[in-house]
């Protein structure tokens, strides 16, 4: 069983920024991807970013390329979510999550272990 654990979640202004980490409990990132979905209220949860850990292959959803930068620490099995040029719209719930086929995608019924969220909130 892996555990993901959320970190830096919080409040911030609109234009701000926020970085927000995931960090498994155990080494097990190594041929895996880590994907950063989120959900607001009354909406389905969506895609933000996704690294493949062994080749560090990115993929972005249109919403958030060229604002959120996704990065991952090998020394400190974590990743990052950077977040940058916040919106209002940004506001959600964010999710990390652990994908054991290697394959970085984009639908979040693909992935096999998820941290408990973190509440991002921007205002405006």
């Amino acid at each position: 069983q892996i555990q993901l654990v959320e970190s830096g979640g919080g409040l911030v202004q609109a234009g701000g920024s926020r970085r927000l980490s995931c960090a498994a409990s155990r080494r097990t990132f190594s041929n895996y991807v880590t994907g950063w979905f989120r959900q607001a209220p009354g909406k389905e949860r969506e895609f933000v970013a996704a690294i493949r850990w062994s080749d560090g292959t990115i993929k972005y959803a249109d919403s958030v390329k060229g604002r959120f930068t996704i990065f991952r620490d090998t020394a400190k099995n974590t990743v990052y979510l950077q977040m940058n040029s916040l919106k209002s719209d940004d506001t959600a719930v964010y999710y990390c999550a652990a994908d054991t086929s290697a394959i970085v995608r984009t639908n979040h019924y693909e992935y096999d272990y998820w941290g408990q969220g973190t509440q991002v909130t921007v205002s405006s």
